[in-house]
Parts: C-alpha cells; sequence; structure tokens
C-alpha cells in the first residue's frame, strides 16, 4: 500500500467511526460534520500541512459522543478530568485505525501527540491542530456556544474569548482578523474587546 493509500484508509476509517454518531447537526452526524469542517479550516488555514496534521485535525474529536461529560463529576476538576481522559481517548482510537491502515509506530506516536495536545506552543503539529481547532470554534460554535449559555455575564465572555485567544498561535491570529474567517457578527464587539486586553 502506498502513502496516498494508506492516508485515504486511516481518514476513511476515521470518517466511519465518526458517521456512527447518533447526535445530528445540519443533517449529518455531529462528530462527523467537525471532522470535515477540520480539515476545511485546514486546507484554508494551512494547504501545505504535513500528514501528521491533516491525520490530526480529522481525528480530534473522534467518537466523542462515546465519552460523556456527565461520567464525570459536574465540577470544574470533573471538567478537566474529563478533557484529560478524552485527549487520551482520541489518541488512542485514532492510533488504533491508523495501525489497521498500516501506519508505523512512529507516525501513529506523532499523531497521537497533537491529538492528545502533547507540546502545545512547542510541537508544530500540536500547536496547528490547536489553531484549527480554535477557528473552527470560532466560525461554526462560538455563537450557539454563547446562545446556550445566558447566564455568562460580559466578564466571562471577555475570559473565554482571550483564554482561545491566548491558545493561538501569531499566524492563526492574523488569519481570524484578515477577513478569512466567518466571524459571529453578534459577538464581533466581544471578541475586539477581549483581544485588545
Amino acid at each position: 500500500m502506498d502513502q496516498s493509500e494508506r492516508f485515504n484508509l486511516a481518514i476513511s476509517l476515521f470518517d466511519a467511526a465518526n458517521a456512527e454518531d447518533p447526535n445530528q447537526e445540519e443533517g449529518q452526524p455531529k462528530e462527523l460534520l467537525y471532522a470535515r469542517r477540520m480539515t476545511e479550516m485546514l486546507n484554508r488555514f494551512a494547504p501545505n500541512a504535513s500528514e501528521v496534521s491533516q491525520l490530526a485535525v480529522r481525528a480530534q474529536h473522534i467518537k466523542r459522543w462515546t465519552v460523556p461529560r456527565n461520567g464525570y463529576p459536574m465540577t470544574k476538576e470533573g471538567y478537566f478530568a474529563w478533557r484529560t481522559g478524552l485527549y487520551k481517548f482520541h489518541a488512542n482510537t485514532a492510533g488504533e485505525l491508523m495501525r489497521q491502515s498500516g501506519y508505523d509506530d512512529a507516525m501513529i506516536e506523532e499523531v497521537k501527540k497533537a491529538v492528545s495536545k502533547r507540546a502545545l506552543k512547542i510541537n508544530p503539529d500540536t500547536q496547528l491542530m490547536e489553531d484549527i481547532a480554535d477557528l473552527v470554534f470560532i466560525e461554526h460554535y462560538m455563537l450557539s456556544f454563547a446562545s446556550g449559555k445566558p447566564e455568562y455575564d460580559e466578564a466571562r465572555w471577555l475570559e473565554i474569548i482571550h483564554k482561545t485567544w491566548k491558545k493561538m498561535s501569531d499566524a492563526a491570529h492574523d488569519f481570524a482578523l484578515s477577513g478569512r474567517l466567518k466571524l459571529p457578527e453578534p459577538l464581533v464587539p466581544l471578541i475586539v474587546k477581549a483581544i485588545g486586553q
């Protein structure tokens, strides 16, 4: 199997796994739509991204619905335990499907490192995956997330936007403000205020 066939098989296995998501959004499985949005954003932001990054962004939320938030205590500590558990779960799931596709241990480890968000700001594939996740959140999910949190005041929103912005690279900041990212119109004043802090 050549490199292209192996890559295409891994992507098809990732997509098949995410197609099992019982939750629907825009008429398709929610995590499959998310994975496709991640790839679409990667192609816009970094069209020459490495194979590691292409695989990592496609697998970032793989089978997420199988690890529900309510399986952990509904506390701040419970939230962080859930997130940490998810990183490991997504990385291991992606790694297993890559192994089925014929990838070697070294390549699998590189993708797992990015998916589990290890060495953020140091490992370029991890940082790129974080950038893509944040850009996808801003363009596709921030507004609906805001609508679902009416109890959050302006200070809380500024904190959320500021934390998201801080995780992104300078290149992602430039992309977000260049007009190439569709910013959620009602939240633009808050975004501008948050990134100016």
